[in-house]
C-alpha cells in the first residue's frame, strides 16, 4: 500500500445557516491513528465524509497526497475503505456473494479469497445465509471485516462498535491490531473507548464550532 498524507487546510462546513465545524487545520501522516470525538449530532461523521471526499466543504480543502503526487478527489475512494453502521449491505446477497462482490472491485490484503475473509470474520456457518436474515451485530461484523481487510492504506470507521457484543468488540480490536497496524485509521466515536483504544491522536469536534 502506498503511504498517504492527508492535509486539511481551513476546513469548514455549514448546512443552511449553521456551521457544523470551522477552520480545521490538520496533517494526518501515514499509519497514524486518529479518533474524531464528539457527541451525537456534533458533526464528526460530517467531518469524516469531507475528509473522504464524499461531501464538499463550505470552505477550505482536503489534500490527499502520495510521496510523489496529489490524488484527485474523484480517485480518493481507491485509497480508502469505510465501515459505518449506516452503510447499506445488499440484503438479497448471501454473505459469500457480498464478500466476493467486494473482492472483485476492491481486493483484500494478501489477495485473500472470499472464503478466507469469511473465516476471519468468524462467520463460516453463515456464508450461504442471506444478509437480510443477519442480526444487526452480524451485519456490523461484515462491514468491519470487509473494511479492515480491504487492500487500502486508509481505513475510516464510524462508531465501529455499534451493535457489537463484548465478544465481537474483542474480535474487532484483534482485527485492527493484526491487519490494520500499517494503515492510517480515523475513528468517529462518542467516547466509547473500546472503539479507539489504539488511537494516539484526537480531534475534539466541539473545539471547532
Amino acid at each position: 500500500m502506498e503511504p498517504i498524507h492527508i492535509q486539511i487546510n481551513g476546513l469548514s462546513k455549514k448546512f443552511i445557516h449553521e456551521w457544523v465545524f470551522k477552520e480545521i487545520n490538520l496533517l494526518i501522516s501515514p499509519k497514524e491513528k486518529w479518533v474524531l470525538m464528539g457527541s451525537n449530532g456534533s458533526g464528526k461523521s460530517t467531518l469524516m465524509q469531507c475528509i473522504a471526499g464524499f461531501l464538499i466543504p463550505s470552505k477550505g480543502e482536503v489534500l490527499w497526497k502520495t510521496q510523489t503526487q496529489r490524488i484527485e478527489v474523484e480517485k480518493i475512494y481507491q485509497y480508502l475503505s469505510v465501515a459505518s453502521p449506516y452503510m447499506e449491505l445488499i440484503e438479497d446477497f448471501t454473505l459469500y456473494e457480498s464478500v466476493e462482490h467486494q473482492r472483485r472491485f476492491k481486493p483484500f490484503i494478501h489477495s485473500y479469497s472470499a472464503e478466507a475473509v469469511i473465516e476471519l470474520m468468524q462467520l463460516e456457518q453463515a456464508q450461504h445465509k442471506f444478509i437480510k436474515n443477519f442480526s444487526s451485530g452480524m451485519k456490523q461484523r461484515v462491514r468491519l471485516g470487509m473494511a479492515i481487510l480491504a487492500d487500502c492504506p486508509v481505513l475510516l470507521l464510524d462508531e465501529p462498535c455499534s451493535n457489537l457484543d463484548a465478544k465481537a468488540i474483542s474480535w474487532y480490536q484483534q482485527m485492527i491490531e493484526k491487519y490494520a497496524a500499517q494503515k492510517t485509521i480515523l475513528v468517529c466515536s462518542n467516547a466509547v473507548e473500546a472503539e479507539y483504544v489504539f488511537c494516539t491522536n484526537k480531534i475534539e469536534i466541539e473545539q471547532y464550532k
